[in-house]
């Protein structure tokens, strides 16, 4: 089967996502880099382009001469990737899609909940992709959590724990370094600092596990270190559309935790644990009997589960194979195979919507507020 053309933007040479996308996108054979501008200094990102086999004239010095040059191209890019500063994503992805371009945008998909529903109706009125990169959604052993909630074998679901806790902003005596600051600066970050960054892959994977979309949520925010504006730790209650109950705690200054993203969901009949710092594996506990530890790559796993595993049982697979598998499921999407579990921008909506109220809600000393986007009430 042919490769797709792909193209990037942003993420150049240094960035800390820019590699997990390159080798992501090229990981299963599915698509080529053919162009991209990959840098806010034109010299460096056409540069860097050229060092990574990009054709000169497909190097591009930023997006706006990307979406020039590629539009009118018989070989134009089938798939782009907007991997750029939070605040430009809204208007690259929109622009993209109305040249009749799949966009796959990382997280947070945009800026505002208007920006949001704004990007959801041109998705659909252009009959493009719109991607998010929630890439944690597409591990092997997620998608089997997935694939046995949706088959009924936990019942229904009670309760979901979700988690994302690190301690690597937790030193005071760092708290102006650059890297760290802007995080927490309401200039460059947004309304929100550690729910936007991290909580919302740990209230969209308990969505897409659960099968179910958050309706209401009570947030409780704290800036631990007194020079941050914007919170370093969250406590976020939150019930879904289906009456699943559910609890999220998200961090930045948990010293001592690593990545620190888990998950588990309680139904009538079974328990599953799962953590990223361990992704082969699945806590299992059916009701009234042992636990039971689930591996990647061994027999009797779903169909989703063994598509998306690479290496034999006992083999570690990655951050950047889960990133990979985002691609996987693009490609097959763009040549008409849809799987049905791409994080689209209707997530990437209903987590912004959940930001800007989980951030009112904190405001109003965790008063119970609709978490759902205006246009899905």
């Amino acid at each position: 089967m042919a490769k797709l053309n792909w193209g990037m933007i942003g993420g150049g040479e240094g960035s800390q996502i820019g590699p997990a996308h390159r080798l992501g996108a090229q990981a299963d054979g599915n698509f080529t880099l053919a162009a991209g501008a990959l840098d806010v200094d034109a010299a460096k990102g056409r540069d860097y382009g050229m060092r990574l086999g990009i054709a000169e004239d497909r190097a591009y010095a930023n997006w706006q001469d990307m979406l020039d040059g590629e539009k009118g191209r018989d070989d134009r890019v089938d798939l782009v990737t907007v991997a750029t500063p939070n605040s430009t994503h809204f208007e690259i992805t929109k622009a993209f899609l109305e040249a009749g371009f799949n966009v796959l945008c990382e997280k947070p998909m945009t800026m505002t909940v208007e920006e949001g529903e704004e990007i959801v109706r041109v998705a659909k009125s252009t009959g493009r992709i719109c991607a998010v990169n929630y890439c944690y959604s597409a591990y092997p052993m997620v998608r089997e959590m997935r694939q046995m909630v949706a088959t009924g074998q936990l019942g229904k679901i009670r309760l979901v724990v979700a988690n994302f806790s690190h301690g690597h902003h937790g030193d005071a005596t760092d708290a102006d370094n650059p890297r760290v600051r802007w995080r927490y600066d309401p200039k460059m970050a947004g309304v929100s600092g550690q729910f936007a960054d991290c909580g919302i892959h740990a209230m969209h994977m308990a969505s897409f596990i659960a099968g179910d979309q958050v309706r209401s949520l009570s947030a409780d925010f704290a800036s631990t270190i007194s020079s941050r504006e914007l919170e370093d730790d969250a406590m976020v209650n939150f019930r879904m559309e289906g009456g699943t109950v559910g609890r999220l705690w998200t961090s930045s200054v948990a010293i001592g935790r690593q990545h620190g993203f888990d998950i588990q969901v309680f139904g009538e009949t079974g328990g599953l644990r799962w953590a990223s710092e361990q992704p082969n594996q699945v806590y299992y506990t059916p009701v009234g009997r042992r636990t039971q530890i689930m591996e990647k790559g061994e027999g009797g796993l779903s169909s989703e589960a063994a598509r998306l595993s690479r290496v034999s049982i006992a083999h570690p697979e990655g951050f950047p194979l889960a990133v990979a598998n985002i691609y996987v499921d693009l490609a097959a999407a763009i040549r008409g195979e849809v799987y049905g579990a791409l994080p689209t921008a209707e997530d990437g909506l209903r987590s912004m919507a959940a930001v800007h109220q989980a951030v009112a809600s904190a405001k109003a000393d965790g008063a119970w507020v609709d978490a759902r986007p205006p246009m899905y009430r």
